[in-house]
């Protein structure tokens, strides 16, 4: 029995409900404690024990059925229970194991081979459906199937006794055993492999260039940038409380608890600042690069838990703050909104830069990380290098995020080489993996530990 729920656990896990060791330490208690006998207590105590969104409640619902579903091989057309009550094959004995038992309809002992033979050939690891056929076929060959079809052949060729009436009770047996077995692989696969196409999808979306998303795609992006923000964000809340606290103070501890005869009764914790970090994000929405400004955008917001002060605004020639679009849209209708009011103009990073220093300098001090967004082409026009020198002076850190390889940075109207000497990073960011990699380092450098 304790292998049967850890199985339901790792069901669990491939259907994206979240289990923690010490959640699972809770389930086996359940299971100690309530048995497998009510399928309904079993299913309210380990729902309140394993799954906790609403998200998480359904998707356990669904694996629960599933799971402790046993529907292989109890129902059929004959009322008895066994294949056929033609007089020639009722109760006969073919010496094959695996008909015998389908002739005699001993669904018990079907299920009980199925689930042995499919833990042998590892059903349990199916992940795509074009794997169902192949082990279904498997899984039949280990509970004897091969021994039967030659037996049905050799009914079929007069070399075994039962003529006729035998080799149509077998044919009919083997039909329904294919069938049976099919549903039994195919229940596995929604049980461990229902999502594993979705996570292939996010796996090959983690790795592509973010200029090169399809659109449809976008929904599926958001909701892992807002996985991958949550992770980062439950580390550094952690950190966080952790630092609210401090650390004991021992002298003062000691100090206080004179009175005591040293018996420390009150503790004295040395108290830190803790400075949640101020973003301004710059993003460049020209047309080559404005998908890239959309998905580092979704992410910083998505990070609102510990970014408590973000400013965002977007260029393409003047400089303009987007706050109130993006406040009043969805994250991912916010950007055709940004468009439609600026973008699809020469890009004139020079103008962006003075605007930026005329209109909001005073919004960007030593607490401030500068993020840049852009390809730095600026149609031949005067960069303002003195702009990001200012920036440099006065930001805590400056933060060029690229969409283009470094090889090509400097060619054409690039100033990539201009402004790099100004940025204390300043890296390709092609993919979300980038994205994240860098705003871990902007979290793990301004968090105060």
């Amino acid at each position: 029995m304790q292998r049967q729920l850890e199985e339901f656990i790792r069901a669990l896990r491939a259907a994206e409900v979240r289990v923690s060791v010490a959640e699972a330490m809770e389930a086996h208690e359940v299971v100690a404690t309530f048995g497998y006998g009510d399928r309904s207590l079993l299913k309210d105590a380990l729902g309140l024990t394993l799954a906790k969104s609403v998200g998480e409640k359904q998707r356990f619902a669904e694996s629960f059925d599933l799971f402790f579903q046993r529907q292989e091989f109890t129902s059929g057309d004959e009322e008895d229970g066994e294949l056929s009550d033609t007089p020639e094959t009722d109760n006969a004995e073919t010496g094959n194991d695996l008909a015998d038992m389908m002739m005699s309809g001993d669904g018990d002992g079907l299920a009980a081979a199925m689930e042995r033979a499919g833990q042998d050939v590892g059903v349990g690891n199916v992940r795509y459906r074009t794997q169902v056929n192949f082990l279904t076929r498997r899984m039949l060959d280990r509970m004897g199937l091969r021994e039967m079809e030659q037996l049905i052949a050799q009914v079929n060729r007069g070399d075994a006794p039962g003529g006729q009436a035998l080799s149509e009770t077998l044919e009919a047996a083997r039909t329904r055993l294919f069938g049976e077995a099919r549903d039994f692989v195919e229940r596995q696969f929604d049980l461990y492999g229902r999502f594993e196409g979705d996570r292939l999808r996010e796996s090959f979306l983690e790795r592509t260039s973010l200029a090169a998303v399809d659109r449809r795609d976008y929904a599926r992006m958001n909701t892992l940038i807002r996985r991958m923000a949550k992770k980062l964000a439950s580390r550094y809340v952690h950190r966080h409380k952790r630092t609210r606290r401090g650390h004991l103070d021992v002298r003062r501890t000691l100090r206080v608890n004179m009175a005591h005869d040293g018996i420390p009764f009150e503790t004295v914790w040395k108290q830190k600042r803790v400075e949640k970090p101020k973003i301004v994000a710059i993003c460049d929405v020209s047309r080559s690069v404005a998908a890239a400004a959309q998905f580092l955008l979704m992410f910083l917001y998505n990070l609102n838990e510990i970014l408590s002060d973000i400013r965002s605004f977007a260029f393409s020639s003047y400089l303009i703050e987007i706050a109130d679009a993006l406040d009043d849209h969805d994250i991912e209708e916010a950007i055709p909104v940004v468009l439609e009011r600026i973008g699809f103009m020469p890009t004139d990073y020079g103008r962006a830069l003075d605007d930026l220093k005329t209109q909001f300098g005073d919004s960007i001090d030593r607490r401030t990380t500068v993020i840049f967004l852009g390809d730095a082409r600026s149609n031949y026009g005067d960069p303002r290098a003195d702009v990001m020198k200012w920036l440099n002076q006065r930001a805590r850190r400056v933060v060029w995020l690229n969409p283009e390889p470094e090889t090509f940075w400097g060619t054409g109207d690039s100033e990539m080489p201009r402004y790099r000497p100004y940025c204390h990073v300043a890296k390709t960011c092609r993919t979300i993996k980038d994205l994240a990699r860098v705003v871990d380092d902007i979290m793990r450098s301004s968090t105060r530990a």
